[in-house]
């Protein structure tokens, strides 16, 4: 049943799936995709992940960590019908590599362990599929383990994920024991012997029969009531043809009321060839999905799955590589030749496409033309960015980008020797360029590189690409938080007298202050920025208006540094109530000067106490962690501020400061089996525990 790819390279669009692997990490995509790449003749021996030799896991830390961490693209072959699919991570902290993909994918087979059944990354990538409308059928993996039970492994998707999962095998042996399927629309056996490749088709054995005609009967009562044209075939012929039950299989995956559910073991190189037969059967091709949607001029239009029409492409995903950027897109209608031109619709240039690459992970073959339906790569490209959409320069089109959440978790990096300073800086900004989930910011007060992302495996990842590709030593440590200082209770009649003799024209100036503190300044949201008044009550002429001005500069200079611990000083009210001058030593210069000494010396005087940056938060949790993630909020030093349930989940909004949140996506996680997430932004300054540094801010 083998096919060659370079046979089919020119494949009608119907022909066409573009479909993604999409499981919890450790559930078996990567073996998955090896065994689709080997029974097609894509490759000629099976990857193993834990041998560092397959074909989709080929970054050196996928490799080293036994893990997906990058969306890789291959394509193959199967009954004529040429499958381009995208092998996605399962970690949590990379879930916004699946939305990108997803947001140019037909269709998606989720994977899910016989054992674990519904994980919680399962159900988050399973979320993603609903939010881009992404046809799925399910592959229960791994039932040749221990404690592998497809039943309980379709009730998991019954109750987690709220499909009505079509189950259309039934295993033949369990655990250790199991051999083959019985393929119930077809009443068929499939049994792949030990140690051989090829499936081996018969009938059913009879010691299944009444099973399996059970089960085939619940499947047509299951199909009949979701499918109108089932339901009048099963109502007058009391059963389901096995063309209708195809068909209405199809038709209930692609809307979406039902999950075709196969099962096999990835590993043991069993159930692949009934699942590509079922890729070919019940996902749609680019044509059977609705037109795609962008706008041009202000107004909506829309683009057929159609190579005569006008380009139209979205770039997801950008690589740098040792031989030039690689811009990976998605075609949606019309075609595209190397060396022709197109416009970006992000930056309103034209590029010309220097080459176009069929996509086999780390290798490329070369194509000469990339038609609607392809996922292609293409070299030459200067500034286009995932989200970009790239099309004919006489037929402008914006399509809708795939979303990027907000990161989470942030890191400080700094290189370690002050030459390669502008190097990191250089690698960080290619780094988002690939991966826009990625945040790079120079913290305007503490002048650190802060670099944030998903979560913390997220961030050890882009810091050890920095270090492998660049060959760049890089410090990675926590952002100090910016604190703040405030007068809790002022100073009245502070009188400094600022005098410098030391040849030539002197310096006078004399003050008289009041120092008091803004109103409402702790857990004020504004106290952030430097709150600061300064008025005069002095009348007569005593202090010119120029010195005043220059009075209030120098009192402002004097807010950089408080005397707690050198952090800005905010919510700080000046008041200038007397003073004198000298008629040659006075100056803008010389009441400036005062002003910076008086205020410090009045702060010295002043009652201060820190602030410290906070954060609104608000967690979804499960109704079954609630009390868990309470009591952590609690430790972190939250204040809880309410909570409301929705379906089977509580929204929890708090504030808490800032300098606890660091690490707080993986103590959510953890407490929450992975099922729990949370936004934060930022809500100004509360004070600090007495406990708080007042020295250097190393946090």
């Amino acid at each position: 049943m083998r096919t060659d790819l370079h046979r089919h390279l020119d494949t009608p669009l119907a022909a066409v799936r573009n479909l993604g692997i999409l499981a919890h990490v450790d559930a078996g995509k990567t073996t998955l995709t090896e065994r689709i790449l080997y029974l097609t003749g894509t490759t000629h021996k099976r990857g193993e992940v834990h041998d560092g030799t397959t074909v989709t896991d080929f970054d050196p830390q996928e490799r080293d960590r036994g893990i997906t961490i990058f969306a890789a693209a291959v394509s193959c072959a199967w009954d004529a019908h040429r499958i381009n699919l995208i092998d996605t991570p399962g970690h949590v902290d990379f879930s916004d590599e699946v939305a990108r993909s997803l947001r140019v994918l037909d269709g998606a087979v989720a994977v899910f362990d016989a054992v674990a059944g519904v994980e919680p990354q399962s159900e988050a990538v399973w979320r993603q599929a609903d939010r881009y409308g992404v046809p799925r059928i399910a592959f229960v993996n791994k039932l040749d383990r221990a404690g592998a039970d497809l039943d309980t492994a379709v009730e998991s998707i019954r109750e987690r994920l709220h499909p009505a999962p079509l189950v259309v095998q039934l295993p033949i042996g369990s655990e250790a024991g199991f051999t083959g399927v019985v393929d119930l629309p077809r009443m068929r056996s499939l049994v792949w012997p030990e140690g051989r490749d090829t499936v081996e088709e018969g009938p059913v054995p009879e010691a299944l029969r009444d099973a399996a005609e059970g089960r085939r009967r619940q499947l047509e009562e299951a199909v009949a009531e979701l499918h109108p044209r089932a339901l009048e075939e099963f109502c007058a012929e009391g059963t389901l043809s096995a063309r209708t039950l195809t068909a209405a299989l199809r038709d209930l995956t692609r809307s979406g009321d039902g999950v075709v559910v196969l099962c096999g073991s990835a590993y043991r190189n069993r159930g692949i060839e009934p699942l590509l037969d079922a890729v070919v059967a019940y996902l749609p091709s680019p044509r059977d999905v609705p037109a795609v949607r962008g706008t041009r001029d202000g107004g909506e239009q829309e683009r057929l799955a159609d190579p005569a029409a006008p380009f139209a492409a979205l770039v997801f995903k950008v690589n740098g590589t040792a031989t030039g950027r690689l811009t990976y897109l998605r075609v949606y209608s019309g075609s595209i030749g190397k060396g022709e031109t197109v416009w970006d619709s992000g930056t309103g240039r034209t590029e010309r496409i220097g080459r176009i690459l069929r996509v086999q992970a780390d290798r490329h073959a070369p194509l000469e033309r990339a038609v609607a339906g392809d996922i292609v790569a293409v070299v030459g490209l200067k500034s286009a960015r995932a989200g970009s959409t790239l099309c004919a320069p006489g037929a402008p089109l914006v399509l809708e980008p795939p979303t990027v959440a907000d990161p989470v978790v942030s890191v400080a990096v700094e290189a370690v020797g002050g030459a390669e300073a502008e190097l990191l800086v250089s690698a960080l900004t290619r780094l988002v360029e690939e991966d826009p989930s990625l945040v790079v910011r120079t913290d305007p007060e503490t002048g650190q590189l802060v670099l944030s992302g998903m979560g913390e495996l997220h961030l050890e990842v882009a810091v050890e690409k920095i270090r492998l590709a660049h060959g760049l030593d890089v410090r990675v440590g926590r952002p100090r938080v910016a604190y703040r200082e405030t007068v809790v209770r002022g100073v009245s009649g502070l009188v400094h007298r600022h005098v410098k003799q030391d040849g030539g024209a002197g310096e006078f100036a004399h003050v008289v202050l009041d120092v008091e503190p803004l109103e409402d300044v702790p857990g004020d949201g504004d106290a952030g920025a430097t709150r600061f008044e300064f008025r005069s009550t002095v009348v007569g002429g005593r202090v010119p208006q120029e010195y005043v001005r220059a009075l209030e500069a120098g009192c402002r200079d004097a807010l950089a540094d408080g005397p707690l611990g050198g952090h800005p000083v905010t919510g700080v009210r000046v008041v200038l109530t007397d003073g004198a001058t000298h008629p040659k030593d006075s100056s803008e210069r010389a009441f400036r000067t005062a002003g910076r000494f008086a205020l410090r010396e009045a702060l010295r005087a002043c009652a201060m106490v820190l602030l410290e940056p906070v954060a609104d938060v608000t967690v979804t949790v499960p109704d079954d962690a609630v009390g868990g993630v309470l009591g952590d909020l609690a430790a972190l030093r939250g204040q809880v501020s309410g909570s409301v349930a929705r379906a089977a989940v509580v929204v929890i909004t708090a504030t808490v400061p800032l300098v606890e949140l660091f690490g707080y996506a993986t103590r959510l996680r953890s407490r929450t089996r992975g099922r729990g997430v949370f936004t934060a932004r930022p809500a100004g300054y509360a004070p600090a525990p007495s406990t708080a540094p007042t020295g250097t801010v190393t946090r």
